[in-house]
């Protein structure tokens, strides 16, 4: 009999006692007929205002920070409040300007990201013009992410196909396969509670630029310098080169702008005016789509059994910072499942779409209340890798444990496996 020594530390686990999933049956026509063709219009205008309305507040943000150091280091103010009293007021403002400040350039890369799928504007043109601008001001190659996107909207949830956040699996974490002998998962998971945070740190504030520059969670049987900034990368073909090239001009010219920035007003002015806040973009972009794709109720596939609309449907939404979510952010997180189905649908139609779509598609929906820095530190320490074999798996944690099973008819495991 095959077991675990996390099955005989925790003999109250059976995966017998796991919920069972089976995959959608419908065709995404199917779905798509069940949304009305209304929510499927793009508005140049209504894109435009809204576009508007984020630089805005970025420019009020902004003109609001010049006045914190002038203020708060005054002789009247440190008099008043004391020199202790003034900086601690100086520096909690500062954390409110790169807080708003934060949502508010996210809420402007979002933008981007609606242009990269064709979902700001009917016209293409318009699009990447935007796009291309709105990206590269946020060190987004716009053309070349937009591409290997593209790709990951395509391959969803794909063991072999996805671009990013491709599950680890037993075998690339170096943890021998079930058999007789005991395995003792705190060898290979067993970190301190410290270590684990410092990891998650580094997995908000780095993962973006190293998915960029390195292809950190993409697909590990890309070659090794696999990265967004080489036109001949294996992520684009010959004909889309030029774009590459175009984004990297992007780049190289925010590196200048930033250089001459730091040379006129100082670095330590353009840190904290635009270097935080950036930060900010990064952290919450990746916080907002590692929770979309990264939860121990999703499944993930492989061939036969993979589709688009199966794909589409494994990633949740998620009640992301209440309304700030949803005003700043353009409701990205909340109704991230109608845009995997339909990638071209604005972001201002997710909400009532999502009414149609999960009436159709029922207990295929994902959505979780849980709040979201307790749902990070939850799915970061559950989902740690899925099985080398099999259809359809789902993560497990450090113990080993899943909770959730494939439906029997979709089951590999060796029958006798009892956990």
């Amino acid at each position: 009999m095959l077991t675990d020594l996390s099955v005989a530390l925790d003999p109250a686990y059976s995966e017998d006692d796991l919920p069972e999933f089976t995959p959608m049956p419908w065709k995404l026509q199917e779905i798509r007929a069940a949304i009305p063709a209304h929510l499927f219009v793009r508005d140049t205008r209504r894109g435009l205002t809204w576009l508007g309305i984020d630089l805005f507040m970025a420019a009020c943000c902004w003109k609001a920070a010049l006045f914190i150091d002038p203020t708060f280091t005054s002789n009247t103010m440190v008099q008043r409040l004391s020199p202790l009293g003034a900086e601690v007021a100086r520096w909690g403002c500062w954390f409110l300007y790169w807080w708003f400040q934060g949502l508010v350039f996210t809420g402007i890369w979002v933008i981007g990201h609606e242009c990269g799928h064709g979902a700001f504007s009917p016209s293409q043109r318009v699009c990447n013009v935007l796009g291309y601008v709105l990206h590269t001001l946020l060190w987004t190659p716009y053309f070349s992410w937009k591409i290997s996107h593209h790709r990951h909207h395509c391959a969803h949830a794909s063991m072999e196909r996805d671009e990013v956040y491709v599950p680890k699996t037993r075998s690339d974490l170096g943890i021998p396969p079930r058999s007789a002998e005991p395995i003792d998962y705190d060898e290979y998971f067993g970190d301190t509670p410290i270590y684990t945070l410092l990891m998650l740190v580094r997995q908000q504030l780095l993962a973006f630029p190293a998915y960029l520059l390195c292809n950190v969670s993409g697909q590990k049987h890309y070659p090794k310098w696999t990265n967004h900034f080489d036109p001949k990368s294996v992520l684009f073909t010959k004909h889309q080169r030029n774009v590459v090239l175009i984004s990297n001009a992007g780049i190289l010219a925010m590196i200048v702008f930033t250089r001459q920035a730091c040379l006129r007003w100082g670095a330590m002015a353009v840190i904290k005016f635009y270097g935080i806040p950036w930060l900010c973009v990064t952290h919450w972009f990746i916080m907002i789509t590692y929770l979309h794709h990264t939860d121990p109720a999703l499944p993930h596939y492989r061939q036969p059994e993979w589709n688009f609309q199966r794909g589409a449907a494994a990633t949740v939404d998620r009640n992301f910072l209440g309304y700030m979510g949803r005003f700043f952010l353009h409701d990205v997180a909340h109704y991230h499942v109608i845009h995997h189905f339909f990638p071209k649908m604005p972001f201002y139609h997710g909400a009532e779409a999502t009414k149609y779509l999960r009436a159709f598609i029922g207990e295929h929906y994902h959505y979780s209340e849980k709040p979201v820095f307790k749902a990070l530190w939850d799915n970061y320490n559950t989902c740690q890798f899925v099985e080398d074999t099999g259809d359809i798996v789902f993560y497990r944690d450090r113990k080993g444990h899943a909770e959730v099973r494939p439906a029997a008819k979709y089951r590999t495991d060796d029958p006798s496996f009892q956990s």
